[in-house]
């Protein structure tokens, strides 16, 4: 099971301006602080963590951050609607379209998904795959 994924930022809060304009939508909480942000989704008294946390944060060895070529988060909305509303947010708070809100043929006929990188170049994917909304042909 994955725990958590972090990216590399330089600018800690554009960083913040992007991803808070998607990620509180989909249930996580933001904490910052000195060491960067770090999102997770709430718990309950007595539930164990609902993984995995999501971590943007400056790079430990000083250096510039950079994006990994073929590296990608993903993270699942609600339903096909939140995928268009997401994409669109995210790149109103400074984030780079990499593929506008769709169905790929590639993928199945219920997976509507968009790409965006974020203002360092990391890629991230929004994607839905309820069953109950049409699909890619229509069903």
């Amino acid at each position: 099971m994955i725990a958590y994924v972090t990216v590399g930022a330089d600018d800690i809060a554009l960083a913040k301006q992007f991803y808070g304009a998607f990620l509180p939508d989909l249930g996580y909480g933001l904490v910052e602080g000195a060491e960067g942000l770090s999102y997770a989704l709430p718990l309950e008294a007595g539930q164990r963590p609902v993984l995995p946390d999501f971590y943007v944060k400056p790079t430990f060895n000083g250096r510039a951050a950079s994006a990994g070529n073929g590296a990608m988060v993903a993270f699942e909305a609600g339903n096909q609607q939140q995928v268009r509303t997401l994409h669109a947010a995210a790149l109103a708070a400074g984030g780079h379209d990499e593929g506008p809100p769709g169905f790929r043929d590639a993928y199945g006929p219920h997976f509507y998904v968009c790409y965006l990188r974020d203002p360092q170049g990391n890629k991230v994917a929004l994607f839905s795959s309820d069953p109950t909304e049409p699909g890619r042909d229509g069903h």
